[in-house]
């Protein structure tokens, strides 16, 4: 047994046990903190808990395809490494860890505007690695016109626009704690480093002035007033596919899909955000409904094993995106760790898929669920 597998368990309560152990109280806090009191978080997990995967009679396949494509991005499984921000708070190299361990697994990796490296040294480690962008977009058009030709120039393909964090959650976790990791200077490096940034607002280098680069990136962060008419915008400043993260209503998925979006991702930003919402899961089927093939759906918020990948699947989404659980195994054991935790989950999946006698997690349908009783 290697150093990883004794250090990175399989099973997901242990793992997030060990993970938990090994961070301070102010990473653990951010890393786990949901909105409120959670109850969006532990909404999402009681989701996939309300149904059952249905096993086929008939021979065993002796292999499983995996393998898919995503507006043009072949995937060797339809699971992504989600857009997580300020990974140095689980381990020194974070996000550049992630990528990396993203490229050796040839899945797609979404680097988050609140990424502790800038996007030029991830995409760097991630090499030939496919990889998306996910912005945050901020109240300054020419900041975000700035980052989307940085993320090209740099080999970002795909643009996934999250739309629930227009204003930050209320996370009392957080606020008990009193911890913020921009005011820090973390997770902040995206602007930082950012010519638009440092010459409207950060005239002092951030490495002199933490605090204050902190007080700048709040200034421009939040951003309510935004809306579909803004759309424009990243049209003419983004060449490749967009994807809005955050879509929780049929109607909102048709509007989507009227205003040219390419593709969605059905999320509640893992409870971080809003308390009280629908869990993801939950939204999955009407959203899917609304679409009717126009566009990809993707899923996230709640995946933690391969038996959840699959009945979001089931469900109708055509990839997922994992967060929270690659943060745990980085924790552990940094690159190696990411990798474990996802490799673990693409080998559940690919054993329940062929367990319920499919050659392919394309030939899924909600007719391989059960709703529990």
């Amino acid at each position: 047994m290697t150093t990883t597998e004794q250090t990175v368990p399989r099973d997901l309560a242990q793992l997030e046990a060990r993970a938990a152990e090994s961070l301070s109280p102010e990473s653990l806090g951010y890393i786990r903190a949901g909105a409120g009191d959670r109850d969006s978080t532990r909404a999402n997990a009681a989701a996939f808990r309300r149904w059952r995967i249905k096993r086929r009679p008939g021979r065993t396949p002796e292999k499983v395809d995996l393998s898919t494509t995503i507006l043009g991005t072949r995937m060797p499984a339809p699971v992504l490494f989600a857009p997580v921000g300020v990974q140095t708070l689980a381990h020194p190299q974070g996000d550049l860890a992630t990528a990396r361990a993203a490229a050796e697994l040839g899945l797609t990796y979404v680097h988050s505007t609140q990424g502790a490296y800038k996007m030029e040294d991830v995409a760097r480690a991630n090499g030939d690695g496919a990889r998306w962008y996910q912005l945050y977009w901020p109240t300054d058009d020419e900041l975000v016109a700035s980052f989307l030709s940085r993320a090209a120039a740099a080999g970002y393909t795909h643009l996934v626009i999250t739309l629930d964090t227009t204003l930050l959650g209320w996370r009392p976790l957080d606020l008990d704690i009193g911890y913020s990791p921009f005011l820090e200077n973390k997770g902040i490096a995206n602007y930082t480093s950012d010519p638009v940034f440092q010459r409207k607002h950060m005239p002092v280098p951030a490495e002199v002035a933490p605090l204050a680069a902190g007080v700048a990136f709040a200034g421009v962060f939040q951003n309510p007033g935004l809306s579909w008419d803004q759309l424009p915008l990243i049209r003419r400043n983004w060449d490749g596919p967009i994807l809005l993260k955050g879509i929780q209503s049929p109607r909102d998925a048709r509007l989507a899909v009227k205003h040219g979006i390419d593709g969605i991702v059905v999320s509640n930003h893992g409870g971080r955000q809003v308390d009280g919402a629908i869990a993801s899961l939950d939204a999955l089927v009407p959203v899917v409904d609304a679409v009717d093939g126009r566009m990809p759906v993707l899923f996230d918020s709640g995946i933690r094993t391969g038996r959840d990948a699959f009945k979001a699947l089931a469900l109708g989404a055509d990839a997922v995106l994992v967060g929270r659980p690659y943060l745990y195994g980085l924790a552990l054991d940094g690159q190696r760790g990411a990798r474990r935790v996802m490799r673990t989950l693409v080998d559940e999946l690919e054993h329940e898929v062929r367990r319920a006698r499919h050659r392919s997690h394309r030939t899924l349908s909600r007719s391989s669920l059960t709703r529990a009783r």
